[in-house]
This record gives structure tokens, sequence and C-alpha cells, in this order.
């Protein structure tokens, strides 16, 4: 990797767009998919599936920013602060 680009990756700021009610759900949705795919009750492919989506929502979660809530617009922070 160059060093422009691991400057860019490290130096990414985002405007937080998700608010705690969000981030919340997000991350109780996520702990649950995973807890119901560990123990068996969700499996094969959609349980595959649903672990991927889970990951996203607890990642998303904690750096209080939703790559499409950009495209759409929508934004239930608050306010617009940067983090």
């Amino acid at each position: 990797m160059s060093k422009s680009l691991i400057k860019n990756i490290k130096g990414a700021q985002h405007d937080k767009n998700m608010g705690n009610i969000d981030r919340l759900s997000r991350t109780s949705v996520g702990v649950i998919i995973a807890i119901l795919y560990f123990t068996e009750v969700i499996s094969g492919t959609l349980g595959i599936v649903l672990l991927s989506l889970a990951t996203i929502f607890v990642l998303t979660s904690l750096i209080s920013f939703c790559p499409l809530y950009t495209l759409f617009g929508i934004q239930t922070c608050p306010s617009n602060t940067k983090g």
C-alpha cells in the first residue's frame, strides 16, 4: 500500500449519522442474530447471510456511521458531529 493511501485511511473522518436509539437497536439485533446462529437455531446459507448482516450492524453502530444513510440522506443523529 502506498503511504498516501494509508494516510487517507487512517485520517478518514465521517460525520456521525446514527443516533443512540438507532445504535442500540442495531447492536441488539446483531447480538440476537449472532446468538441464534451460534446456538444453531439458524444455519446454512441463511445463517451466514444473517451473521454477515449482524456483523455489519454491530460495526456501523460502533462507529455511528452508516454508508447507506448517506446515499438516502437519512440521519438519526440529533446533531451532525464529527467523530
